[in-house]
């Protein structure tokens, strides 16, 4: 059976992490929107979005091996992008 202390303590840390995953999303929400509309502008769209993405996959891959990042870390970095980028794509025109 568990104390009180720790009870509570689980409790806070859930409401913490829903708060994270609440900013989480609101952040790659703008992102996503930022990015769409950054990519709109260039004459060739799907590929300046390709080169953004790769960017950014170039830069985790750096920093992942330069900090001695957690592989479970930089692994979901990487699917984030994944996303980022299927998102930015299905509403550029090709």
């Amino acid at each position: 059976m568990t104390d009180t202390t720790t009870t509570d303590k689980i409790a806070r840390l859930e409401r913490d992490n829903a708060e994270l995953q609440g900013m989480v999303l609101a952040t790659g929400v703008i992102l996503t929107q930022l990015l769409q509309t950054i990519c709109r502008r260039d004459l060739n769209p799907q590929a300046y979005a390709g080169r953004v993405m790769n960017n950014a996959r170039e830069a985790i891959e750096g920093f992942a091996a330069q900090a001695g990042t957690d592989p479970v870390m930089k692994e979901r970095a990487l699917k984030a992008v994944q996303q980022y980028e299927d998102q930015i794509r299905s509403v550029l025109a090709v």
